[in-house]
């Protein structure tokens, strides 16, 4: 099935941003962005058209369908959203758009009562804030708030991940043991549990098949750092504590190592293997990015 849609620049910003961590490599004229999610293929051009292939085309693109036309009213703010000001819990990751350091994902309980003191330390989207204030407040709100997080490092991250168990997979399985290790243990009373949608809930839970304890009850949505604090809140942790792993990891290696995906990366990957070897990539890197084969490629031994 193939779907087509129009999109103001508004919108096209949005989706630049929601499907960066999904996007393919291959560069096509005319083309802003090609990225692959689920099922679905999606393809923005320059000329604000943008193209849904796949069997569940028509489901993502009503997605912005609807967004588009919303964006045409007057905008919301995230304060008048219903899931703003409620107790809630909230997760999320960071991390997995970078080719060296681990995958972290945090569950947080904010209750109505920690709204205002979140609100005063500027808590937002952790992509939005500088790592100099995300290394400031993070630990102000571990003192105050209840959480989980969950570190996956690379070398765990290359024995799991295979054809048959991908990116979504890995992050449906953290998130779920970081929900539901908060609120079996410090069972909070919260109106929603909230996590940023990577997938679609079914397959969300297709992912979690065989896991013995499965959190219920989850609302799914879209830009949710922007309209729940307890996501923030767990975007900020998440950050904080990913910043720290990949410190680490530089002195590890005696290497100033480059977050992200991009050429610099592939430079810093070059002189690793030059200085340890091929096979130390298994232990700082994902092993399946790109990365992997640029910097291999241009190898000389």
């Amino acid at each position: 099935m193939n779907v087509v849609i129009k999109v103001n620049d508004e919108i096209k910003q949005k989706m630049i941003e929601y499907y960066k961590d999904k996007k393919r490599d291959k560069v096509i004229p005319y083309v802003v962005f090609q990225a692959e999610d689920e099922d679905t293929v999606i393809t923005m051009y320059e000329s604000g058209k943008v193209m849904f292939q796949g069997t569940s085309a028509d489901v993502d693109a009503s997605m912005w369908g609807v967004a588009l036309e919303q964006s045409k009213e007057k905008t919301e703010s995230p304060k008048e959203n219903k899931y703003y000001h409620t107790s809630s819990v909230g997760s999320d990751e960071v991390g997995t758009g970078d080719y060296f350091g681990p995958i972290v994902v945090t569950a947080s309980f904010v209750s109505r009562d920690d709204i205002e003191f979140l609100e005063k330390l500027g808590v937002a989207d952790s992509k939005k804030l500088t790592d100099d204030k995300i290394k400031k407040i993070a630990p102000e709100i571990a003192k105050r708030i209840k959480y989980r997080s969950i570190i996956l490092s690379n070398k765990e991250y290359n024995e799991k991940y295979d054809k048959n168990v991908n990116m979504n997979k890995i992050k449906s399985i953290m998130h779920n043991k970081a929900l539901y290790q908060l609120i079996q243990e410090e069972k909070p009373k919260y109106d929603y549990i909230i996590i940023d949608e990577f997938a679609k809930e079914a397959r969300y839970y297709e992912y979690l098949n065989g896991i013995p304890n499965i959190q219920r009850g989850i609302t799914f949505m879209t830009k949710a750092e922007d309209k729940n604090l307890a996501v923030a809140a767990s975007s900020v942790i998440s950050r904080y504590i990913f910043l720290k792993e990949f410190d680490k990891l530089c002195d590890s290696v005696s290497l100033p190592l480059v977050k992200g995906a991009g050429k610099d990366v592939d430079t810093i990957g070059e002189e690793l293997v030059e200085k340890y070897g091929e096979n130390k990539l298994k232990d700082v890197a994902k092993l399946n990015f790109r990365n992997t084969e640029r910097i291999l490629h241009t190898m000389i031994y």
